[in-house]
């Protein structure tokens, strides 16, 4: 059994890729089902406070109802929602009317496939892959729906971030709390700080607070010490997409920014030090 658990074992990345492909299709239906979830949501809320007949609507859920189609509202079977397969053998395709089925969900499946095998294959079942895999489960699933919706949702930046404050706990953990708590702040300020700025001398909102809040639940895993390469990494990033999508002529299209910073952060988790450490040599530093 301790062989099944293991770091480096083959039964351990075989059990792993298996379980990460299934996550990665409940992951989809997150993606799909939140953001509608809280638009109709804040819908009742505004019909509420203005005194507007709410209208009653079918229950809708993350569990509910099943798994089917958005176009023909066909009911999946069991047979035609197996994670990675069923993608490839309907040939991206819904069975009943033949409406592509977008490459998205199964990229999802397949990154958070690979993302469990390369977590449990260094670290086997343990705590430490837990939380990870946890936190790499809520990354995918902003950076597809900040990318689809421009939205980050608070059900999902909250718990990245209390993830990242409680794990500071553990012995396991590359961050004491108080590192934790102050990559937190400074995360969420450094932001705060430019909206404001940007909003006072231009009088526009150039991001969201749930930047704030993926940036604070980042930091406090990354430490406050490499906030500057998350940040630099992001913005380049960015800058790039927008000068793209300038000379394509689509000014008036939004840039989720969410991505880049979830990008950013994992260059800084993985890489932050040695990029600091290179550049202040570079410019003849100790």
């Amino acid at each position: 059994m301790e062989y099944l658990l293991a770091a480096e074992s083959l039964p351990t990345l075989v059990l792993a890729l298996l379980l990460g492909a299934v996550i990665g299709s409940f992951l989809n239906v997150v993606i799909v089902r939140l953001p509608v979830q809280l638009q109709q949501q804040w819908q009742r809320e505004c019909a509420e406070m203005s005194g507007t007949p709410v209208t009653q609507k079918d229950r809708f859920s993350i569990a509910a109802p099943g798994s089917h189609c958005p176009e023909c509202k066909t009911t999946i079977a069991w047979y035609d929602n197996i994670p990675l397969l069923s993608y490839l053998i309907l040939r991206a395709r819904c069975r009943h009317c033949h409406t592509r089925i977008p490459v998205t969900y199964w990229l999802v499946e397949i990154i958070s496939c690979l993302t469990f095998g390369l977590v449990a294959w260094h670290y086997g079942f343990s705590m430490t892959a837990l939380v990870y895999v946890t936190v790499f489960s809520i990354l995918i699933c902003l950076l597809v729906i900040d990318f689809r919706h421009q939205l980050l949702p608070d059900q999902l930046t909250y718990p990245l971030l209390w993830i990242a404050l409680l794990w500071s706990l553990s012995d396991n953990s590359a961050m004491t709390p108080s590192l934790a708590i102050i990559g937190a702040a400074a995360g969420y300020l450094s932001l705060w700080s430019v909206y404001w700025a940007f909003k006072l001398i231009t009088g526009k909102e150039g991001m969201g607070y749930g930047d704030f809040k993926l940036l604070a639940g980042i930091t406090a895993f990354t430490g406050a010490t490499v906030l500057p390469v998350t940040i630099l990494a992001s913005s380049v990033g960015g800058a790039v997409i927008g000068l793209i999508l300038l000379r394509r002529k689509n000014r008036s299209q939004p840039i989720p920014f969410g991505p880049f910073l979830i990008g950013g952060g994992l260059l800084s988790y993985f890489y932050g030090t040695e990029l600091l450490f290179g550049y202040w040599r570079w410019l003849g530093g100790v």
